[in-house]
């Protein structure tokens, strides 16, 4: 064979060279995302942090709104609770122990229906006359307040609003302080104390911190306990020394807030506020002054959220970035490499083309040879098929020739008693017997159908089958082939018990084949009797999933379990010398087979044999036909 020389394509470009323009285009690309990356982030950052500037804002509204609802619930109870008589009557006759009780007990009842914190009675010089906690342990009966602005301011302006922690009960509350007019004349001032705690703890768990300062800038309500008393501005002496004239937070320590104050985007301010785990916290900080309580109300969001976010935008974006780079980078080496896949397969197309014109003659010559192969494959096919069949054929005739020594007997015996009721007949005629001669006529003609139908069923039994499958009555098949071994039961005792039912069943096989079959087995089982103290065969019929099951069973000594597996080999026999061939079952396998069915044999639990025939039914249609 030539050999041929691929041509090949110089493609331009080292792989040294390649690659230093890969990395120099991969630098460049890393530094573009980073800028790009770095910028992006900013904007999303910024963008994130506006939005949350403005829920900051929604709930600033919110929270202040509740704040002045719950000052508003009793802004004027302590103006109406000043004009109450006992009240007047306790301030007339301060030591009178009935008044102060009364006015004691009336105090304590009002308190328990307004759901306040403390209610109490102080005198111009600023004793506490009367409490609602007059009899537990933190009274503030005999304690004098005088140094609180809301005492100064009610006698002063008419009106007295402070927040502070008790000095007594050290519980914050919002107190109101109003006048007390007896007389026309101001004799004292009640002041009622508000728990605003609950609010407190209605700000806790959700997603934003609120915090409310007093004038010092320093924290009394917080939905972040460790913020409490933290102060948000310098802690100046000043601010000290105001907060200590008040005694706004009693003995309670006043700490610097670990705050840095710096400006966000745009008009945002953001607090980074510090903690004991060592990490600092930013915030976006919304703040609303309250005038009428003197507060600051400030709600604080973590720009965690909008790192986050932004980070992952600036992520999804990298990554989408990366996922179109790398399709760039995989659509650039593909092409590269259909290019020089072209100009390898250029190089190697006329080499393939001459192979290809080799190979067809060569493809050409074994094609002829396996035509010739096929045919005398088909003739030795056809040989051996027909051979198959003659040797059939021949099985059956050698069974004809064993039973033909026995049928004789079979004959003679219908001839003979023929012959005898003629003889009678002819004398019963000439003694005027007609009656009687008629009985024996009748006799004559029984027996003459009789041997009738064992020649039919003989000589179909002989001849050559038809290969086209029908419906075959199973039922007369088996009629048929005890008719055909009828003289052999007869002449070895065996009992033939018949178990087939009343419902006629009709298979799908060929007649006279499906007859052979029957004879064979009931042969083999007959034989397989000689000898024994039993001697029954029974025969039985089921339907089973589309298939009709014919099982015939012996009370012989059954199949060797050694010999089982050879049962239906061709020219395996386990009877003597002279006594068969080895062909019927294996032929009676075939035969099965055609039919599209099975055949096996078992030993039954009991002892002897069990040939079991399963056979497809036929189609309604078959049934009709036949």
């Amino acid at each position: 064979m030539r050999e041929i020389t691929p041509h090949t394509t110089a493609i331009p470009g080292t792989p040294a060279r390649r690659r230093g323009v890969w990395a120099a285009l991969a630098l460049l690309g890393l530094v573009l995302a980073l800028t790009l990356g770095q910028l992006g982030y900013e904007r999303a950052r910024n963008a994130a942090l506006g939005e949350l500037a403005q829920r900051g804002e929604n709930t600033l509204h919110l929270a202040v709104a509740a704040l002045r609802g719950q000052l508003r619930r009793f802004d004027r109870l302590p103006a109406l609770i000043a004009q109450q008589a006992v009240i007047h009557a306790l301030l007339r006759s301060p030591g009178n122990p009935d008044v102060i009780d009364a006015a004691n007990q009336y105090l304590r009842d009002t308190d328990w229906l307004l759901d306040s914190s403390d209610v109490y009675l102080m005198a111009l010089d600023g004793n506490t006359l009367a409490a609602s906690n007059f009899d537990t342990d933190i009274s503030f009966v005999g304690g004098n307040f005088a140094f609180r602005p809301y005492f100064r301011d009610a006698l002063s302006h008419g009106a007295g609003r402070f927040y502070a922690l008790g000095t007594t009960s050290l519980v914050r509350g919002y107190y109101f302080g109003a006048p007390i007019e007896v007389d026309g004349e101001t004799a004292g001032v009640l002041v009622f104390k508000v728990d605003l705690d609950s609010i407190e703890e209605g700000w806790r768990g959700s997603n934003y911190e609120v915090i409310v300062t007093d004038p010092e800038g320093i924290i009394f309500m917080s939905s972040h306990p460790d913020w409490t008393f933290g102060a948000t501005l310098p802690l100046t002496p000043e601010r000290i020394a105001r907060t200590e004239a008040t005694r706004r937070y009693a003995n309670a320590p006043v700490h610097p807030l670990p705050l840095t104050i710096h400006s966000g985007p745009g008009d945002t301010r953001l607090w980074r506020i510090g903690s004991d785990e060592g990490e600092a916290g930013e915030y976006i900080i919304r703040s609303v002054s309250m005038p009428d309580a003197d507060w600051t109300v400030h709600v604080l969001v973590s720009t965690d959220g909008a790192r986050l976010q932004a980070l992952t935008l600036v992520a999804v974006a990298g990554l989408l970035a990366g996922l179109a780079g790398l399709g760039a980078v995989i659509v650039v080496q593909r092409r590269t490499q259909l290019r020089e896949r072209l100009a390898l397969q250029a190089a190697a197309q006329a080499q393939l083309e001459q192979r290809v014109r080799e190979r067809t003659k060569e493809l050409a010559t074994v094609n002829r040879q396996l035509e010739a192969e096929v045919t005398e494959r088909r003739a030795t096919e056809a040989r051996l098929r027909a051979t198959q069949d003659e040797l059939v054929q021949a099985g059956k005739l050698a069974a004809l020739g064993q039973m033909s020594a026995a049928l004789s007997h079979e004959f003679n015996q219908p001839l003979g008693a023929a012959r005898n009721f003629a003889e009678n007949a002819q004398l019963l005629i000439e003694r005027g017997r007609i009656d009687e001669a008629n009985t024996n006529i009748g006799r004559i003609v029984g027996l003459v159908e009789k041997m009738s139908r064992i020649s039919k069923h003989l000589r179909n039994f002989a001849r050559k089958p038809n290969v086209k499958l029908s419906a075959v009555p199973l039922h007369d098949a088996l009629t048929a082939a005890i008719e055909i071994v009828g003289w052999r039961l007869t002449e070895s005792g065996v009992t033939l018990i018949n178990d087939l039912g009343e419902t006629p069943i009709h298979v799908r096989a060929g007649h006279v084949r499906l007859q052979q079959v029957l004879v064979n087995i009931l042969s083999n089982a007959i034989d397989a009797l000689d000898g024994q103290p039993q001697r029954q065969i029974r025969l039985s019929v089921r339907t089973d999933n589309g298939h009709a099951v014919l099982s015939i069973t012996d009370t012989g000594p059954g199949i060797a379990a050694s010999l089982v597996e050879r049962i239906f080999d061709p020219f395996f026999s386990t009877k003597g010398v002279g006594k068969g061939l080895g062909l019927g079952l294996s032929i009676s396998y075939n035969i099965v087979h055609d039919f599209g069915g099975t055949l096996a044999a078992t030993n039954a639990p009991d002892g002897g044999a069990v040939f079991t025939l399963t056979l497809p039914l036929a189609q309604p249609d078959q049934q009709e036909a036949a």
